[in-house]
């Protein structure tokens, strides 16, 4: 395997933080850390397909206008196009891995449809 070490990248944003774990042409692994009653954008990716895996906390998962909790130890899978938002409904941190597969995944692949903090 790779280093990883210099390859990781940390950003805090309003609602948490993430690391970028791994980067490769086809797939991208992130470690995401949501703040107790934060949620991120609901979102769609057209060149992206996304796999959460919940490491610690529940996440309040809202896939095409449906929610449903994942505890940890637990997984979900976003196909490309769908729309979906996780969110942390508890008082603990959730902190999940994030698996992206795809052709690209830069930012402005990201249709934000709704979000708490004025990015739409």
């Amino acid at each position: 395997m790779a280093e990883m070490e210099n390859s990781s990248r940390f950003e805090a944003r309003p609602w948490g933080t993430f690391t970028i774990l791994e980067e490769h042409d086809t797939y991208k692994v992130k470690r995401i850390e949501v703040l107790p009653g934060k949620r991120l954008s609901y979102q769609r990716h057209k060149q992206r397909s996304e796999h959460w895996f919940v490491i610690a906390g529940t996440a309040k998962v809202t896939l095409n206008g449906r929610e449903s909790l994942v505890n940890a130890q637990n997984a979900v899978d976003i196909p490309a196009g769908t729309a979906h938002r996780v969110e942390n409904p508890d008082a603990e941190t959730l902190v999940f891995i994030e698996v992206q597969t795809g052709t690209y995944f830069g930012e402005d692949d990201i249709e934000r449809l709704e979000d708490d903090f004025g990015r739409v």
